[in-house]
């Protein structure tokens, strides 16, 4: 990742390399990747993509393949020689089925159309970045979460490894997948990874929150709607079942959903057709479907708050986003990320996090899940004082959090204790693992970790010393 002016705090935030010909869009790409929390570095043609990239690290490149001075394929296969983990996606207004899956072939990260998708373009790049953020580059069979695919999906804890081990034995398939959790826990996230892992990546990734719409208008908004059909239906419409042909649709809080249009939902996956509202005949839709609740659909159906056919229709594979308190040991992974994200959305310098405002992160039982995590780690960088986050910064709940009614009463003690012991083991695991990455190389493994060489010695003495 280059460096700026800010030292330290530079490593945490990936640097995107930006390459286009055209000064608007390059505008409009450099301010969207600024509002998302990455650095943005631009070059106008292919020749100084390739020469930035033979001088620089960079998180990803993203650049656009018809320019006048070297097109984005011959500059492709010139950084892949240069650096084959460097993660390039590339832009075109001009693209095919055909053109895509050769081009994801010969190694390309992602392949996108112009005008361009924001919400895929985030993601995509999120993966890219994340992988950097987290300390981990290359791909290893063995280990899933190293595949690009699941880049999103932060953490290293033995029930995140398994999960991502799931999701990459499920997401090349047909299969109906049900995924659940408790609300905050990446639902949405696990659903993109299946998508992007999947024969389907090329085509639309179409979500719906089932729970954000009455009846009537999901009705119309799953299957569409013929002109006419009901008032204010002034033009035909396609629904999102035909919007996501070829792709994946992904129903969100399915559980939600009435008993009439778990019927139609029905029909729809047994069939693979659907009838758009006022309509009179069947239309045929090519779509795989995700579906995703917090709700525990298998006492539901038992109870007759579901319908059990629909249930097993959906539940042919079920993944579990385990929650946060289950993975406490990912916790300084995810803090890390999302500093890295809101000092640059909100142009604060963030050095350090002190050992005492982790200990807390690592010890609250998160009932919000990431979700909440997120939320408090923007919080903590808008209201930090100074250049280091420490636990003044966080929400009153965290602050004075003393655990559970176990440790009532020998106060946050064995809360602290636990937590530490949490903390340091995956504080050792991220510093030896970016040290192995860097070859021994201290002064690097300390960039990129966000801390000064001095920091990092006295981090590995203590390890030294305690075995």
């Amino acid at each position: 990742m280059a460096k700026t002016k800010n030292g330290d705090t530079a490593a945490l935030i990936p640097a995107v390399l930006v390459v286009d010909d055209d000064k608007t869009h390059r505008f409009t790409l450099k301010s969207l990747l600024q509002q998302w929390g990455w650095r943005c570095v631009e070059a106008d043609d292919g020749d100084t993509a390739v020469a930035a990239v033979e001088k620089h690290q960079y998180a990803a490149v993203l650049m656009d393949i018809r320019m006048a001075r070297m097109d984005g394929r011959a500059a492709f296969a010139r950084m892949r020689a240069l650096r084959p983990e460097l993660p390039v996606l590339l832009m075109t207004a001009y693209s095919t089925v055909e053109d895509a899956v050769a081009m994801m072939k010969e190694g390309v990260f992602d392949y996108l159309t112009k005008p361009l998708d924001f919400n895929r373009l985030r993601l995509a790049l999120g993966m890219a970045c994340n992988r950097a953020l987290a300390g981990r580059t290359g791909e290893n069979e063995e280990n899933p979460g190293n595949n690009a695919a699941f880049q999103a999906i932060i953490g290293q804890s033995p029930v995140i490894r398994e999960l991502l081990a799931l999701i990459a034995r499920v997401a090349p398939t047909e299969a109906t997948v049900l995924i659940h959790g408790e609300s905050g826990t990446g639902k949405e996230l696990i659903a993109d990874a299946l998508h992007i892992g999947s024969h389907r990546a090329v085509g639309p990734f179409v979500k719906v929150n089932c729970a954000a719409l009455a009846e009537t208008l999901l009705e119309s908004e799953l299957f569409g709607h013929e002109k006419g059909a009901f008032t204010g239906a002034d033009r035909q419409r396609d629904g999102k079942f035909r919007q996501a042909g070829g792709g994946t649709l992904f129903l969100d809080e399915i559980g939600e959903t009435s008993p009439a249009m778990q019927v139609k939902l029905l029909r729809a996956l047994q069939q693979r057709e659907i009838e758009p509202v006022g309509g009179d005949r069947a239309i045929s839709v090519d779509v795989r479907v995700i579906a995703a609740t917090n709700r525990d659909l298998e006492q539901e159906a038992k109870n007759g708050n579901f319908r059990e056919d629909l249930y097993y229709r959906l539940n042919v594979v079920q993944l579990e986003a385990p929650p946060l308190r289950q993975r406490a040991e990912d916790i300084p992974l995810l803090v890390k990320h999302f500093v890295a994200r809101f000092a640059a959305k909100n142009r604060r310098v963030v050095e350090d996090i002190s050992e005492e405002c982790l200990r807390r992160l690592v010890a609250y039982p998160w009932p919000g899940n990431v979700r909440e995590l997120e939320n408090a780690i923007e919080r903590g960088v808008i209201l930090m004082q100074g250049s280091h986050l420490t636990e003044q910064a966080l929400p009153l709940t965290i602050q004075r959090y003393q655990g559970g009614e176990d440790n009532a009463s020998a106060g946050d003690g064995g809360s602290q204790s636990k937590a530490g012991d949490l903390l340091l083991a995956a504080e050792k695991r991220l510093i030896r693992q970016t040290l192995a990455e860097t070859g021994g190389n201290k002064s690097e493994a300390a960039r990129r970790l966000g801390i000064t060489r001095k920091t990092l010695n006295n981090k590995l003495e203590r390890y030294e010393g305690d075995g």
